[in-house]
């Protein structure tokens, strides 16, 4: 199962209302995603780091084939290349290792010290980031609708993430359990974000994706973590459908169940969560995340309620009751509970 940022309703409209070259990046695109979807990925495996609390990375380039991992461009204690993509994608794949390590006591995504992996340069003009089970690939985008994508750290630590949920809960990519899925990679790639910025759940955009999308498109990012539905409105891309109460869950067979259009759900709780709870998301109301995807009493195919009552159960059991009835009311005012 490989993982990609950008979801394919998405890809779909630029196939229907780019230009020639535009939708030709698109279609392309579209049909590897569908591929990668479709693809049974081995859990990672790798060598291991000695120690928790350092990093270990390898950035590869892929000189615009499709061929992985590609030519090494620098390992743990080599000098950056120059290349602009190589050092985002190095920066904020160690971040990522940071925020998990410094806040949870994680080592590595699989919680064993994995060496994390990037490669940049991937296809030509691809419109896509992914995570395949083993490592970080990263397209360059076009330049008019999509910018690089290592520019946004939430982007690249999204697609991290889903190595850990992978390596915790293996949730099934399908209908709830995969919005699950992909909400918990905006969880974690938000707050990951927001530690590398010092933000506080008040102070942050809770945009996903900040800058990726290029100059000419009207949009603030790919999703909107306290507004579904808001991210952008754009004659290319169309409206941002997703949802943000279950009232208007979308049943559909597109996107495994559209799992990146029900992820709005989830994602405005845990926004409603962190903004009531106050401070820093990670501290509170993202421990309780954190511990219910640890929780090896989550179902693989957990729906929104199952893994609701699991994050107010952890918030009492870790914080106290007040924290508790925060997460609770959280997932009452989007309709899960």
């Amino acid at each position: 199962m490989s993982y990609s940022v950008i979801p394919p309703y998405m890809l779909r409209n630029i196939v229907a209302h780019g230009s020639g070259p535009q939708q030709d990046y698109a279609r392309r695109t579209l049909v590897h995603v569908q591929h990668l979807m479709a693809e049974n990925w081995q859990k990672p495996v790798a060598p291991q780091t000695a120690a928790g609390g350092h990093v270990d990375r390898e950035i590869y380039d892929a000189k615009n084939t499709q061929s992985l991992p590609g030519d090494l461009l620098r390992s743990e204690g080599q000098p950056e290349t120059g290349d602009v993509a190589a050092r985002e994608a190095w920066d904020y794949l160690g971040v990522t290792y940071d925020f998990f390590w410094q806040t949870y006591q994680r080592n590595s995504l699989d919680n064993q010290g994995l060496k994390l992996l990037g490669t940049v340069h991937y296809g030509k003009a691809y419109q896509n980031a992914f995570w395949n089970g083993q490592q970080m690939v990263f397209g360059d985008g076009d330049g008019e609708i999509f910018n690089r994508f290592t520019i946004a750290i939430d982007v690249v630590a999204h697609e991290l993430a889903h190595g850990v949920t992978e390596t915790e809960a293996g949730l099934i990519y399908f209908e709830q359990a995969g919005a699950l899925n992909e909400s918990l990679s905006d969880v974690f790639g938000s707050l990951v974000k927001q530690f590398h910025l010092k933000q506080s759940a008040d102070k942050a955009d809770w945009i996903i994706g900040e800058g990726l999308l290029a100059s000419g498109i009207n949009g603030r990012g790919l999703r909107s973590m306290a507004e579904p539905g808001t991210a952008y409105d754009d004659p290319m891309l169309g409206k941002d459908p997703q949802p943000a109460h279950m009232d208007h869950y979308i049943q559909t067979r597109e996107d495994n169940g559209g799992v990146h259009l029900n992820s709005g759900i989830p994602n405005r709780a845990f926004y409603l969560a962190a903004k009531a709870l106050g401070g820093y998301a990670w501290e509170l109301a993202g421990q309780a995340w954190y511990d219910t995807v640890c929780d090896k009493s989550l179902p693989q195919d957990a729906d929104f309620s199952t893994f609701a009552r699991l994050t107010v159960q952890h918030g009492e059991r870790r914080f106290n009751r007040s924290v508790a009835q925060s997460i609770e009311q959280a997932w009452k005012e989007v309709g899960v509970l």
